[in-house]
């Protein structure tokens, strides 16, 4: 038996619960005047998360919809989360100091280190990697475990339907490349990018990768839709290394992603949590360096693939 496909079952069996007792905390709370709204996304999130896989996939669709349903109709709202006081955060960071960023980096360290020296790969490192930073976390805060729940559940909600938009996005990818849209798009190129100038390929496939992450809001779903239609048949096929094109193609969408608010989680998710007053403040300040390293891939792209 595949024992990292054993872990991921573990991983999502835990972020259901979690997502679950989000769902049980807004439905008890009677100041929250959209609990029974709130309540039903968090639980109907964390059974899919649990049990997805092993329902009907037609069911599963349909409490996706009504997902959808329940965020447009903005039947979901932040409970009465209590934090704790002000003066008790500033003693805190007084005296814990720069340590407090040890569980965080912990996270990259543990995932880089199961993927690059062991068969289990990146995304199990991430969970062990959140595993160690949680113990790390409660042993430099020394604050009582009993937290984790409550306050999971208050990030979870500070961040809003926005953190099942990866998952959906990732979907989207894989259905637009089912469906042959890599296909489409390489035709409609034809008689947009000369066939045979390696620099218009080039510059075709990044700004695509870009423009299309920012539709899709995740280069991974980008990625087999414009590598198909353009990567391929205008840069690839004109001699470019494919393992090149295809790693300065990755992170050439991730330029798009910095610039568009579909990659919530990157950018509109701290700003909510910042509670910065303009949401779209993080893609402000990093559209100008994502336009500059874009620049800088087609010209890397160009020079070294050929």
């Amino acid at each position: 038996m595949d024992v990292s496909k054993i872990i991921f079952e573990i991983m999502y069996v835990v972020s259901g619960i979690i997502l679950i007792s989000t769902g049980i905390y807004n439905l008890v709370d009677k100041n929250n005047p959209k609990r029974f709204g709130s309540a039903l996304f968090w639980i109907i999130t964390g059974i899919i998360f649990i049990a997805g896989p092993y329902m009907n996939k037609t069911v599963v669709g349909g409490l996706l919809v009504v997902l959808g349903i329940l965020t447009v109709t903005k039947n979901i709202k932040i409970g009465n989360l209590i934090n704790s006081s002000e003066e008790y955060r500033k003693e805190k960071s007084e005296k814990i100091g720069n340590k407090i960023f040890i569980p965080a980096l912990s996270i990259g360290v543990v995932a880089f280190s199961v993927a690059q020296f062991t068969k289990l790969g990146g995304l199990v490192g991430l969970g062990f990697g959140a595993l160690v930073s949680l113990i790390l976390t409660l042993i430099t805060t020394k604050e009582n475990p009993k937290y984790i729940s409550y306050d999971s559940s208050r990030i979870l909600q500070q961040m809003g339907p926005n953190v099942i938009l990866p998952q959906l996005l990732g979907a989207l990818g894989v259905l637009f490349s089912t469906a042959g849209v890599g296909e489409v798009i390489a035709q409609m190129m034809k008689g947009v990018i000369p066939a045979d100038s390696r620099f218009f390929g080039v510059v075709g496939y990044c700004v695509a990768m870009a423009l299309f992450t920012m539709i899709m809001g995740n280069a991974f779903a980008a990625f087999a839709v414009i590598t198909t239609g353009i990567g391929i048949p205008f840069v690839v096929h004109l001699g470019a290394n494919p393992a090149i094109v295809g790693a300065l193609g990755i992170t050439a969408g991730y330029c798009g992603t910095l610039m568009t608010p579909m990659a919530a989680n990157f950018n509109i998710i701290p700003a909510s949590i910042l509670e910065m007053k303009n949401k779209n403040g993080v893609i402000l300040t990093q559209a100008p360096i994502a336009i500059i390293l874009l620049a800088i891939h087609i010209l890397l792209m160009y020079t070294l693939a050929f």
